[in-house]
Parts: C-alpha cells; sequence; structure tokens
C-alpha cells in the first residue's frame, strides 16, 4: 500500500498536464500512486494520461464516460486510491521538488494526523512566484498536532483541497465527498477541518499554483457562480448535524458573507443582468443564517439589506474619491519637487563644507559594504568630519549609531549632497547630481570582478539590459578616486570605466573585519543565526544569471542537508535581486534578510558559491571554498569572465550536485589540496586585506597622511579562525551506501 495517493482530475489543460505529471512522479519520495482522472475531456488528456500510465506503473488512468465537474472526477478518484494519504493536485499546477518526501517527514514528526496543511506560491505566466501571503499561520512551533480550536487563524488560509493531504482512513470514516458544482471545495474543506481530530502544519512552499493568462475558470463569467449559496447550504447543514461544531457559526457566517461580497463585486464574474438576483439570494443567506452579534466588515453590511442600487452608488463614490485623490497627490508631488530643486539651486551657492562627508551603498541599501567600512574610519581617524548615511527608509534600521540618517529625495539628502566634501559610494550616485570641484568622490566599486562589468557589457546585450553607457560615462567622469583590492581589479576599473580618476590599490575596506574580529565575535555571530553548536556552518551565495529570465535555484539545498547529515548545516543567501529562500528544511537556515554579508562569512565554516564575487573577500578568512560550475559555458557566454574559474578556483570545484555532496561528505573541501589553490588564490586577490585598507584610504584622502600604514604579508595575517577550526574536524563519514535512483540527476 502507497504512502500517498496524488489524485490529478483533468480537462481541458492539454498543454500543463504532462508538467503536473511529471512534477509527481519526478518527487524524491518515490512511495506514491498518481491517480489521473480523464473527465471526459475533449482534447488530448486522456491520450496524455494513457501514455504515462503505460510508462510508469505508479500511475494509475480513469477515464470518466460523461464530463462531471471537478468536485465528483476528485471523488471517481478518491474510490482508487489505497494511500495511506490523499494529495489533491489541479491538472495545470505542480508540486515542488522534494514536496512529498518533506510531507512525509512532517506527517511522521506530528504523529500521523488527520489532515497537514502545507503551503504553496502563485506562479505567474510571466515567471513570478508569489507566496502565499497567509503564510504565518503555518508556522510549526507550538503544539503538533492540534485541533482547529488551537488556532482557528487557519481558516483564513486559502480554502481548497489542494494545500491539505488527508487520512484516508479519516476521509473514509466521515464520508467526505465533493460535490458537484462551482467552488466544490467550500463543502469540503470546512467541514475537514472543524472535524479532524489532530491537524498539523508545514511551513513549506509544496505547490505552486499557476496564475493563467485567461485566468480560472472560477474568474470567468458563468451564472454558475450561484452554486455558491448551495455550498454554503451543505457547510452549514453539515454544522446542524453535527451539534458539536456549533462554536464555528460565527466564523463560518462571517466567511460565507464575505465571500459573497468578493464574487459580487468582482467585474467579470457574475453574467450582465443577474447582479441584483445574486444580491437577493445573499441577503436570503445572511438572514437564514445570521449568528447575532457577530462583528462584520463594513462592506459587508450592504449584503443584509441587498441595497444593489446603493453598493453601486458607493463603488461609483469610491472611484470618484480615488480619481480626486489621485490628482491632488500628483500635483502635491509636482510642487514638492519644483521646491526641492529651488533648494537644491540654493545649497549649490553655499560653500562646501569640508568637515562633511556623506556614504551610500547598493542604491540606498543599508550600512554595509565598503563606504559602511569607510565611515565607520571615518569616524575612528578623522572624528573631525561629520558623516550621514543615506538609505532608504526600510533599511534606516540597519545604519549605527553615529552618522546622521538621510532619505534620498529629501531636503536634508540635497543639502548633503550640495555641501559635502566627501562623497562615497559603491553604486552610481543620483544623476541629478551636480559635483562641485572642490567635492572629492570616493567610488568603492563592489568587489574584485570575475564577470564583465563596465563598457565590456557592450558586447553581452543580455546582462547589460539596456543599460545608457553615455550616461554610465557621466557618472565616471564625477569620480575623483576609485578604491582596488589587487592588480587584477585596478586594471580592469581603469579599462571598462575610463576616466580621469586616481586608483588607489589599498585593499577591500570591508574585509577589515575578518582580520579585527575574534573567536568570540564568531559565536555570538554563531548564536544570533541559530547555527548548532559543533555544526559545520556552509554558506551558500549563488550569483545572478543574466540569461535566466527566472532565477531558479541550481542547487537542491534541502536534498544536500539531507545527504550530508546533521553535522552539517547550510546558510542559505540568494542573491539580492532573486529573492525568496533557497531551501525550507530544517539544517537550511535563509539568511537572505541579514544586512552583513561580512558577519555571514565570520559565522560560517566554509563558502559554497558559483560565480560570486564573495568569493575574493571570503579568500582573506583563508576558510575553504567549494566552487559550483555546473552552468560554467552557459554563464561565461552570456556574461563573459575575465579568467576561467576552473583552471584558478579558490578551492575545490565540483561540476555537479553528486560531485558537490561527495566533496563534503569526504572531507575534500578542507584537504591539502583545497589548500593550497586557496593559498594560491588569495595571494593574488588578497595582497592588502590586512585589517587596515580603510585607514589606509582614510589617512590618503582626508589627512593628507603619505606615510600609510605598511601591509602585513599575507603570512603573517591571522583572520579570525572558524568555529570547526577551533574543533577539528577529520573527515565527515561518507554518507552510508548508494544514491537511490530516484535521487540521482
Amino acid at each position: 500500500m502507497p504512502r500517498f495517493s496524488v489524485i490529478v482530475p483533468a480537462y481541458k489543460v492539454q498543454a500543463y498536464l504532462s508538467e503536473c505529471l511529471d512534477s509527481v512522479l519526478g518527487q524524491s519520495y518515490p512511495d506514491l500512486e498518481l491517480i489521473a482522472v480523464d473527465d471526459c475531456s475533449p482534447d488530448a488528456c486522456g491520450a496524455i494520461i494513457d501514455e504515462y500510465a503505460a510508462r510508469d506503473a505508479r500511475v494509475r488512468a480513469v477515464h470518466l464516460a460523461a464530463n462531471q465537474g471537478l468536485g465528483r472526477a476528485r471523488n471517481a478518484g478518491m474510490a482508487e486510491a489505497r494511500g495511506d494519504y490523499l494529495v489533491f493536485l489541479d491538472s495545470d499546477d505542480t508540486l515542488t521538488p522534494d514536496a512529498l518526501h518533506a510531507i512525509a517527514d512532517r506527517i511522521k514528526e506530528s504523529g500521523e494526523p488527520d489532515v497537514l496543511m502545507y503551503d504553496y506560491a502563485r506562479t505567474y505566466w510571466d515567471g513570478r512566484k508569489v507566496r502565499n501571503h497567509l503564510a504565518a499561520q503555518l508556522t510549526e512551533q507550538g503544539l503538533a498536532p492540534f485541533r482547529l480550536e488551537d488556532r482557528p487563524g487557519l481558516l483564513g488560509v486559502l480554502m481548497v483541497a489542494w494545500n491539505k493531504a488527508y487520512r484516508r482512513e479519516f476521509v473514509e470514516e466521515h464520508g467526505f465527498v465533493f460535490p458537484p458544482g462551482y467552488y466544490e471545495d467550500t463543502p469540503w474543506t470546512f467541514p475537514v477541518l472543524m472535524t479532524a481530530g489532530s491537524i498539523a502544519t508545514l511551513d513549506r512552499v509544496c505547490v505552486h499554483y499557476r496564475q493563467r493568462r485567461q485566468g480560472s475558470i472560477l474568474g470567468s463569467t458563468s451564472p454558475q457562480h450561484f452554486d455558491l449559496f448551495e455550498q454554503y447550504d451543505r457547510v452549514f447543514t453539515y454544522v446542524e448535524q453535527h451539534p458539536g461544531l456549533a462554536r464555528w457559526r460565527p466564523e463560518l457566517f462571517r466567511v460565507m458573507v464575505d465571500h459573497c461580497v468578493t464574487v459580487f463585486a468582482r467585474p467579470g464574474r457574475l453574467p450582465r443582468g443577474s447582479h441584483g438576483e445574486f444580491l437577493r439570494r445573499a441577503r436570503a443567506h445572511y438572514r437564514r443564517y445570521r449568528v447575532p452579534g457577530t462583528r462584520m466588515r463594513r462592506r459587508n453590511i450592504l449584503i443584509r439589506f441587498g441595497l444593489h442600487r446603493t453598493f453601486r452608488a458607493l463603488q461609483l463614490t469610491s472611484a470618484v474619491r480615488r480619481r480626486t485623490l489621485k490628482a491632488v497627490v500628483k500635483l502635491a508631488r509636482a510642487v514638492r519637487a519644483g521646491a526641492l530643486r529651488l533648494h537644491y539651486r540654493i545649497q549649490l551657492r553655499l560653500p562646501v563644507r569640508a568637515d562633511r562627508a556623506v556614504f551610500t551603498a547598493g542604491a540606498g541599501r543599508g550600512h554595509s559594504g565598503d563606504p559602511g567600512a569607510l565611515e565607520e574610519a571615518f569616524r575612528t581617524h578623522a572624528p573631525h568630519v561629520r558623516t550621514a548615511w543615506i538609505a532608504r527608509p526600510e533599511h534606516q534600521h540597519t545604519v549605527p549609531p553615529g552618522p546622521r540618517r538621510l532619505r534620498p529625495g529629501t531636503a536634508a539628502y540635497w543639502t548633503a549632497l550640495a555641501r559635502s566634501k566627501y562623497l562615497v559610494t559603491d553604486d552610481m550616485l543620483d544623476r541629478r547630481l551636480r559635483k562641485r570641484r572642490e567635492q572629492i568622490v570616493i567610488q568603492t566599486r563592489q568587489g574584485t570582478p570575475l564577470k564583465h562589468m563596465g563598457l565590456d557589457l557592450q558586447e553581452r546585450p543580455a546582462a547589460a539590459r539596456g543599460t545608457d553607457f553615455a550616461e554610465l560615462l557621466r557618472g565616471v567622469d564625477q569620480w575623483d578616486l576609485v578604491l582596488s583590492g589587487n592588480r587584477h581589479s585596478t586594471l580592469t576599473w581603469e579599462r571598462v570605466f575610463p576616466g580621469r580618476y586616481t586608483t588607489l590599490e589599498y585593499g577591500a575596506p570591508r574585509n577589515d573585519a575578518f582580520q579585527r574580529a575574534t573567536p568570540a565575535d564568531v559565536a555570538r555571530l554563531r548564536g544570533l543565526l541559530g547555527i548548532p553548536e559543533g555544526a559545520v556552518a556552509i554558506l551558500y551565495a549563488p550569483t545572478f544569471r543574466d540569461h535566466q529570465h527566472t532565477q531558479h535555484p541550481l542547487l537542491d539545498l534541502d536534498r544536500i542537508a539531507r545527504r550530508l547529515g546533521p553535522r552539517f548545516v547550510i546558510l542559505a543567501r540568494p542573491h539580492p535581486t532573486r529573492g525568496g529562500p533557497l531551501g525550507t528544511g530544517t539544517r537550511v537556515i535563509d539568511v537572505g534578510g541579514q544586512p552583513s554579508v561580512e558577519s555571514l562569512c565570520l559565522a560560517s565554516d566554509a563558502l559554497l558559491t558559483d560565480y560570486s564575487s564573495l568569493m575574493f573577500d571570503y579568500a582573506g578568512l583563508d576558510r575553504p571554498i567549494v566552487v559550483h560550475t555546473a552552468d560554467w559555458q552557459a554563464y561565461r557566454a552570456s556574461r563573459g569572465a575575465y579568467f576561467d574559474l576552473r583552471a584558478f578556483p579558490p578551492g575545490a570545484v565540483a561540476r555537479t550536485e553528486d560531485e558537490l555532496i561527495d566533496i563534503f561528505a569526504t572531507g575534500h573541501w578542507r584537504g591539502s589540496r583545497s589548500a593550497q589553490l586557496r593559498a594560491a588564490f588569495r595571494e593574488r586577490f588578497c595582497p592588502y586585506d590586512d585589517g587596515r585598507a580603510a585607514e589606509r584610504v582614510v589617512r590618503h584622502v582626508v589627512l593628507g597622511d603619505h606615510g600609510l600604514p605598511s601591509v602585513v604579508p599575507v603570512e603573517e595575517r591571522t583572520p579570525a579562525p572558524s568555529a570547526c577550526a577551533r574543533s577539528p574536524l577529520a573527515t565527515v563519514p561518507r554518507p552510508s551506501g548508494s544514491f537511490p535512483v530516484t535521487e540521482r540527476r
């Protein structure tokens, strides 16, 4: 008997069905049966299902003689099911990789609950993925399993059948079936959740919910939207038949009324001329199931009285109000912009202040990177210079005490740009900036370049993405000083960003922290991130891929963590432009929201990356680096590279996911060959990263002191040791046995 029966009803989805079935059969958890129900589909769905059944014994084809609708097609699939748990999946949606494995693990952990709820993400035709905004309701913290009364907020999560796994014996014992018609999930999910003796949650996206360009059936115009009333009749009838569930009537009543208003108010759902009848039916249901004292949303009060014309009048009034407000806001913004332009022109006529410096990183990100390290060095070595930091509102909290906080576009922002002598950035400054002769612009850049940059992108249209190279060069003309960490960077910057600036080859200020940090600092950072004591922490930091419209992860971090065992944890840091977690397992820690990548480097024991420039910084820590180069040829063809990373790597190189697992499992990641490669890489790219780069910059630029601190030789430096270096690890035992077929790539 299989663990899961995955039931997929299919009707007129031939373009999506194969992807759906593949997502089930490709799961790393093979103990399943796939029951595909052809709901007498007029297209090729039936033939596709038969082809899959012929190829894979786990697929069972069910063909209905006439079209029954989604609910009855699911019932037909349930009648054939033999699995311990039922999983429903719509035929244009997909299971995420390893979803069933995670569901099985959670079911076992929570003691075989009647229902397990998991999360989903909406996937759009343009490649966007948006996670359910109520994901917080699915937290795994607290009691497990539980009953609905322990966490009633779960009733607010999308009431569909396909975001839950159901114990089959529980479903059969209570005789749950899907009714015919639209909104068939309503009289299924509410009774199931209210009746379940045990519920558990899984905080993981297990389903990708496809959002088609033409929309779903429920978003189309049809008189079948009136089925909504009959479906809620079924829900309340079930409650009446089970007096112990009466406590849920107020919540069900509130949900029903809100659902009616949603269907009524959404344009394009109800046929023309049927709105009045729909509202009359809604008013009748309001009166039939009303629970006195139930608090309602303001808009739902109209259902109580069935005021069709009043509702439309309020909608029109609201639309007029929105348009008026929009016009007023637009006028106010224009007036404010004009006032700020005048303010800036006035400030440009006032003297530049030699005791002022303004800093920013990444177009308004928080206090970080080389500008952040320089700002601290200004306060330490040139305390007479008052510093200010420009950050967008959402990053203001990252600015430490000391510098003045500025928001882009404010009067204080334009004053600082007009009158500060020192302007420090790692990106392009505001294009409206008029640099004054007395000002000094310090460009720090963002690390050592591996991929092509600047004018070299003229030959890489996919990577350039419409870059205005004339505007880029106008920005370069404002630079006075450019920081460089090594000779390779110096030669590259001066060629791809041609200008009259002076290059300061002093090292990367942000890497000073690697030499100053202590073992106590490392332990504190690991504790803040929740890294278990004694664990080997791998920092995974992939780069952005210009040749991919959607940034699909190239590594299955959950699988890697499972294969390596409990001694390893992975700190997953997605590229800032990617967003979204890279893994969901208990040993994969999402650190994408951490503002300081230097802190992540210090907390980790090894770096796993592909082509990220972080490897050049991490080499200065003298900790192991492993490079994953599965798509090197495609990356180099689309973005370009200044040298062959595979020929001159900073450590062990893995070309496949299984090679990567083997490198960590056998200890090669920290072997002698890895150390030799890292030493050569470090000598070439970290000649000045001795902990005093920021001091050298401040003394040269502000204090005019050319007797700069001498550079500490590489072999004499003492970067902060990793946690596992203090607790030597011989070799981590290789996972026993061979890789099962389902885990091979």
